[in-house]
C-alpha cells in the first residue's frame, strides 16, 4: 500500500485558500488518488460544532485567547484521531484548509500568547501528525483587507466571522507570523504569492505539489 500524503494551505484572511483547496483536491483525484478534503476548526461532527462557536456565535464573543488555545485543538485533536490517520495509514491524500501552523501564528502572533505553551497544547493535539508540505498563500494585509471587503459586499447575507473583526494590528502581527513561519520552515512550507491571478496559483500550487512527490516517489 503507498504512503499517504498529508498537504495544509494556509494563508491570511482573503488569500482564496478556499478556491484553491477545492481545485487542489479535485486535481489530485484526477491523478489517482483518493483524497479527503478537510478544513480547521471542522472536518468531523465535533470539530464543526467547535467551528460554529468559535467563528460564527455569538456565545463566542467573550472567548478568551487561551480558550480559543484549547477549542482549536480540542477539535483538531478530534480530527487527527477520526480523520487525517485513519486517512493516512490507508494510503489517502489529505489536504487541509489551515493546520497546526494557524494556531502558532493566530494564537501565538496574533493573540500572543506564548509560543512555547502554544507548541505544547499543538504537540498534545497532534502528536507525531504533522504536514508533508505545507502551502503558504501569501497576500499584504492591504490585499486581504480589500479582498474580505469585496466578498463582503457581494453577498446579500455575509457570513459573520469572528476572527475576521479582529482589529488591523491583530492582522499585522498575524502576517509577521507567516512571513516568519516560512522562513524557519522552508523546509516544509512554500511561501506563494496568492496577489497573482487563479489560474496562475493554480499553477505555482500544483508545481510544488508534484514536485514534492517526484522527490518522494520511493515513499508514496
Amino acid at each position: 500500500m503507498k504512503r499517504g500524503l498529508f498537504i495544509t494551505l494556509e494563508g491570511t484572511e482573503g488569500s482564496g485558500k478556499s478556491t484553491q483547496i477545492r481545485w487542489l483536491a479535485e486535481r489530485l483525484r484526477r491523478e489517482g488518488w483518493t483524497t479527503r478534503e478537510l478544513r480547521e476548526p471542522g472536518g468531523t461532527a465535533i470539530g464543526e460544532e467547535i467551528r460554529h462557536l468559535f467563528k460564527h456565535s455569538s456565545a463566542g464573543n467573550c472567548l478568551t485567547p487561551e480558550a480559543e488555545l484549547l477549542l482549536m485543538n480540542a477539535s483538531r485533536a478530534q480530527l487527527v484521531r477520526e480523520v487525517i490517520r485513519p486517512a493516512l495509514a490507508a494510503g489517502e491524500a489529505v489536504v487541509c484548509d489551515r493546520f497546526h501552523d494557524s494556531t502558532v501564528v493566530y494564537q501565538g502572533y496574533g493573540r500572543q500568547l506564548d509560543l512555547a505553551t502554544i507548541r505544547g497544547v499543538v504537540d498534545l493535539a497532534v502528536g507525531t501528525t504533522k504536514p508533508d508540505l505545507t502551502l503558504l498563500l501569501f497576500v499584504p494585509i492591504e490585499v486581504s483587507e480589500a479582498r474580505r471587503l469585496r466578498r463582503d459586499s457581494e453577498l446579500l447575507t455575509p457570513a459573520r466571522d469572528r476572527m475576521e473583526e479582529a482589529g488591523r494590528e491583530f492582522f499585522e502581527r498575524v502576517e509577521q507570523g507567516y512571513r516568519e513561519l516560512a522562513a524557519a520552515e522552508s523546509g516544509r512550507v512554500r511561501l506563494l504569492d496568492a496577489t497573482a491571478s487563479i489560474e496562475d496559483v493554480r499553477e505555482m500550487i500544483w508545481a510544488e505539489v508534484s514536485s514534492f512527490m517526484v522527490k518522494n516517489t520511493s515513499e508514496m
